[in-house]
C-alpha cells in the first residue's frame, strides 16, 4: 500500500515515513501544498496524510481542488488546531478523517487502516487468491494455512500482486506502488523481489506469479 505524506515539518514527515515503512507501507513525502496536490494527482496512492497548515497552498484548498479534479483517494488531515470549527471545515472540504497534533502513532495507523477499508470493497480484512490468504491488518500472508516468512517489502509486493490478481502489471506500476521516489526506478529491484517471492512460494512453474512478456507480471487467479 502506498501513502503520500504532505507535511512541511520535516522532522514529523520523516517520523511518519519511517514509522509507516516499518509497517510495510511505501511512502512519499512532499513539503508544500501545491507540490503535494500535483503529486497526488499524478501518483498511484492508497491514502494521503495531509497537514492543514502548509506553505504555498493550505490543506483545505488542496483537498477541495483534488475532489474537484475527481481524485477520491482517502485523506487523513493533520493539524495542531483542535477547535470544532476547524474539524468541520476540514471534513466539509472533502477530507475523510481528522487527527489533531500531537497524536499517538498507533492511533494514526488505526485510522489509516480504517480509511483503507472504506472506499473500495476489495480492501477488506482478508484477500484470497489460490491457496494464499492475505491479512492486511496483520501484514501476514499464509499459504495453505502456513505463514510465509516475508520481509516487509516482500509482503508489500506480494499483497499488491494479489490485490490485482488477473491483471498484467508492468514493472513501472509495481515499482511506483511499492517503492518511494528515492529509489532508482531504472534498477532491476522489481525482478529481484519477484524472484525472492517465487523462491518462498516454491513457484518454479509460475503457478502464482506469471511473467508476461513485454509487460511485467501477473498473479494467476
Amino acid at each position: 500500500m502506498k501513502i503520500l505524506v504532505i507535511e512541511d515539518e520535516r522532522k514529523l514527515a520523516d517520523y511518519l515515513k519511517k514509522g509507516l515503512e516499518n509497517h510495510s507501507y511505501s511512502v512519499d513525502c512532499v513539503y508544500d501544498g501545491e507540490a503535494g496536490e500535483k503529486r497526488a494527482a499524478m501518483g498511484e496512492y492508497d491514502a494521503i496524510i495531509l497537514d492543514l497548515m502548509l506553505p504555498v497552498k493550505d490543506g483545505i484548498e488542496v483537498t477541495k481542488d483534488l475532489r474537484i479534479r475527481g481524485v477520491n483517494i482517502p485523506i487523513l488531515m493533520l493539524t495542531a488546531r483542535g477547535e470544532l470549527e476547524d474539524k468541520i471545515l476540514g471534513l466539509d472540504s472533502g477530507a475523510d478523517d481528522y487527527l489533531v497534533k500531537p497524536f499517538e502513532f498507533q492511533e494514526l495507523l488505526a485510522r489509516i487502516r480504517a480509511l483503507l477499508r472504506r472506499p473500495i470493497a476489495k480492501v477488506g480484512e482478508e484477500l484470497k487468491a489460490q491457496d494464499l490468504t492475505v491479512y492486511p491488518n496483520k501484514y501476514l500472508i499464509e499459504q495453505n494455512g502456513k505463514k510465509l516468512d516475508l520481509t516487509l517489502k516482500e509482503y508489500a509486493v506480494l499483497e499488491y500482486l494479489v490485490r490485482h490478481k488477473g491483471e498484467a502489471l508492468n514493472r513501472e506500476r509495481i515499482f511506483d506502488h511499492c517503492w518511494d521516489w528515492t529509489v532508482d526506478s531504472f534498477s532491476n529491484v522489481v525482478d529481484v523481489y519477484i524472484k525472492r517471492l517465487r523462491d518462498k512460494l516454491n513457484d518454479k512453474n509460475e503457478k502464482y506469479i506469471k511473467t508476461v512478456r513485454g509487460v511485467g507480471y501477473q498473479f494467476q487467479e
